[in-house]
């Protein structure tokens, strides 16, 4: 039995979002464990994120922390063939990997216990 139109459309925006994030976090994790930063290995390494990223294809995403994914992704992508620091580039990078995961755990977490008006009835 053939997979119905909409769910080979699901499956290719799954695999297209989880490449996103596994070039994302191959990235950062090379600019926060990496001793020796130089230009050669970022764009080594870069290109090596690029080859597992261009083998899934590109998907139209509509949810908004998706979106800022694969703008921050694009944005990693432009410093190839700059003439950039590499320090400049790390510290962009790490901080738009913070201000994207901020902006995933403002919308899935908050602590309800520290809301003042829950406890009024108690009173």
């Amino acid at each position: 039995m053939a997979a119905s139109k909409k769910a080979v459309e699901n499956a290719n925006r799954l695999r297209y979002i989880r490449a996103l994030e596994r070039f994302q976090k191959s990235m950062v994790s090379y600019f926060t464990n990496s001793q020796a930063l130089t230009q050669e290995h970022f764009e080594k390494k870069l290109a090596n994120a690029l080859k597992l990223l261009q083998r899934t294809e590109a998907v139209q995403l509509y949810k908004g922390e998706l979106q800022d994914l694969q703008n921050f992704v694009k944005k990693i992508i432009t410093y190839q063939n700059s003439s950039e620091d590499i320090e400049n580039i790390k510290e962009e990078v790490l901080y738009h990997a913070n201000q994207l995961e901020k902006s995933k755990n403002a919308k899935r977490y908050k602590k309800d216990k520290h809301i003042k008006s829950k406890f009024d009835d108690w009173e």
